[in-house]
């Protein structure tokens, strides 16, 4: 198949798709009953708290590490065999985790996900190959469509499993890793043409040297830190989002699931069927500085809502929140050459896995400091409050590149 007609056929987009969502299924499913297990382990909720942000960020340090190498690999090597070798790991992860008789053992386990779970940067890099500039926004947005179907379908499981057996949800990850595996294996096509590659490099696989990249356009590089930002704090959920809902609003992880089931289908929403036309209306930059700032309201309210409803009702405006993702990776992919794709994605899940990284152990420790008798910050809100202080930094940012990106453009045309 030529490459135009690889890059209209719909039906590569379906598999990437389908690929994506079952990957996300299998990480939503353990969500609801992680931090539980953890706190069986370890012996009260506030511990736990600081515990699974230690967890989430040994998973962000994985993907520091390993995204830019990933990212490398499938420019050279392709997209196909990059994801079918990360979906293989995930299963076998949690087999592992399902067996775990300590927290030593689940921290090896999240360890080892981070490693495969950075596969995610060659899912974009796949998308990045099959849409052409204008179309990647669009692209995008469906990826983050099937990541919320992913969550929508996975937390509402893991929560039904997790009131049987805290065990179950993670021998069903494995079986959904299992079968991602198979699909990719049957029906994934390869998306980058042998011609468009790029031979692997230490000095761009690293870290650092990926982060280098980021550099190389001023717009490329205020993105960088408006995407660090966001991942910055969007991790309050990761970290304190079940202990917090379970300790605030006594909710069980049946009902947690189903909350977060309801957030992926939001983005869901949003993702899938919003972002494509007001991107063709508005342009990339204003519909990405307009959701940071939805963001930054409905995260804020979480954080005041004094009982589940309110909570829940927040969620609505919080959802907008995820018009921002697609439209900064579309205007970052549009600052790099094709080849560079892999490389770039790399470097932007090594941006976000430093966030990972230190938000979680700060936003563990907030909460940590929010709840009981004597505790500082006496608000179980607090790392909601928090969080939305770092997004609106990021809308006033954002607002800002996009203000400069426009100016050079039009200095450029005149």
């Amino acid at each position: 198949m030529s490459l135009p007609a690889f890059r209209a056929g719909k039906a590569a987009i379906a598999f990437i798709l389908v690929t994506a969502m079952l990957d996300i299924v299998a990480m939503g499913i353990v969500i609801p009953v992680l931090p539980s297990l953890i706190e069986q382990f370890s012996g009260s909720n506030s511990r736990a708290g600081i515990i699974n942000g230690i967890f989430v960020a040994l998973w962000a340090l994985m993907q520091f590490v390993a995204s830019p190498i990933i990212g490398s690999l499938s420019d050279q090597y392709g997209r196909r065999p990059v994801i079918l070798i990360s979906t293989a790991g995930l299963a076998i992860d949690y087999v592992l985790m399902a067996l775990a008789p300590n927290l030593w053992w689940l921290a090896f386990g999240r360890i080892v996900a981070g490693i495969t779970s950075a596969s995610f940067t060659t899912v974009y890099a796949y998308m990045a190959d099959i849409t052409t500039p204008e179309n990647r926004a669009r692209g995008y947005g469906l990826i983050g469509a099937a990541f919320s179907a992913g969550f929508v379908a996975g937390p509402l499981l893991g929560g039904v499993l997790g009131e049987w057996s805290p065990r179950a949800p993670f021998w069903t990850a494995a079986a959904m890793s299992a079968i991602a595996f198979l699909y990719g294996a049957f029906i994934l096509p390869e998306s980058l043409a042998p011609e468009r590659r790029m031979a692997f490099s230490w000095s761009r696989a690293n870290p650092l040297g990926a982060l280098r990249l980021l550099r190389s356009h001023a717009e490329l590089t205020g993105l960088a830190v408006v995407n660090f930002l966001l991942y910055f704090a969007h991790h309050v959920f990761s970290a304190v989002f079940v202990l917090y809902a379970g300790y605030r609003y006594g909710m069980s992880a049946w009902q947690v699931g189903m909350l977060l089931a309801l957030a992926g289908l939001l983005e869901l929403i949003v993702q899938g069927t919003l972002t494509g036309p007001v991107v063709k209306r508005f342009g990339d930059r204003k519909v990405m500085v307009f959701g940071l700032f939805a963001g930054t309201v409905g995260i804020g309210c979480m954080g005041l809502a004094l009982n589940a409803w309110a909570f829940t009702l927040a969620m609505f405006p919080n959802a907008l929140w995820a018009l921002a993702m697609p439209t900064l990776q579309s205007l970052m992919t549009q600052r790099v050459s094709e080849s560079e794709q892999g490389q770039l994605q790399g470097a932007n899940n090594s941006v976000g896995s430093i966030a990972g990284v230190v938000s979680p152990l700060f936003f563990g420790s907030v909460y940590a400091a929010s709840i009981g008798p004597d505790a500082p910050f006496p608000h179980a809100g607090t790392p909601f409050f928090v969080a939305a202080l770092v997004l609106l930094a990021s809308a006033m940012l954002g607002a800002y590149v996009a203000r400069r990106a426009v100016r050079a453009e039009a200095t450029d045309a005149a």
